[in-house]
């Protein structure tokens, strides 16, 4: 895989710094120091990965644990989590690692977030009703479900970029089933944007099958 390039990078950094400006009104050094420490082992461990887009993987986990921060209003703990969601399933970094490093939280937020990846990786896309009582089942932590409502909306916000058979399944999946829960959290700002985007891309489907 092509390694992020400089231009690249400088972008990435950019999207960094507007996260810590986000949170610098109700972040503390320690904090900000420890997002810090995961974002730099985040940026290792996706250096060689990309979107369905072209654009450096690392985009996603640092615009995910922005809308955490700034839109769904989570603290540090859950910033941290947003950041490294993905090092664990796609970059082989230990469990164990993680909780040395960033604290027993961080690492079950990670564990849990994992479990609710690989149900929704083999479920059958009618059975929205069941996941959604899956996700609240397994996740004792509320911010297991917050910070997996964000990584929806950034799929989303992103999913011009994805083939269009995708586009179509996590629009579906969206509309039935991170919507509605997102609206049983009282996150109407969040249900709103996911409804209007799933419907532009399937009413897209019905007009151009």
């Amino acid at each position: 895989m092509e390694e992020t390039a400089p231009k690249e990078r400088k972008q990435v950094i950019y999207r960094f710094k507007a996260l810590l400006k986000a949170g610098a009104h109700i972040l503390d050094k320690k904090d900000i120091q420890l997002i810090k420490e995961a974002y730099k082992l985040a940026a290792e461990t996706h250096k060689d990965m990309r979107r369905s887009s072209g654009e450096p993987y690392l985009f996603h986990p640092v615009a995910v644990a922005r809308i955490v921060l700034e839109e769904i209003g989570l603290g540090a703990t859950s910033v941290i989590a947003a950041l490294l969601h993905d090092t664990t399933r796609f970059g082989g970094v230990p469990l164990i690692e993680i909780e040395i490093k960033f604290g027993k939280d961080v690492a079950n937020l990670i564990s849990s977030l994992n479990r609710i990846a690989t149900f929704n990786n083999s479920k059958d896309n009618d059975q929205s009703e069941n996941y959604r009582n899956l996700i609240i089942s397994i996740s004792e932590d509320i911010r297991v479900i917050l910070i997996k409502l964000a990584d929806r909306l950034e799929i989303m916000r992103s999913l011009n970029h994805f083939p269009k058979e995708q586009q179509v399944a996590k629009a579906r999946e969206t509309f039935n089933l991170y919507a509605p829960l997102s609206h049983k959290l009282g996150l109407y700002k969040v249900k709103s944007e996911m409804e209007d985007l799933a419907m532009k891309f399937t009413e897209m489907r019905n007009i151009n099958p």
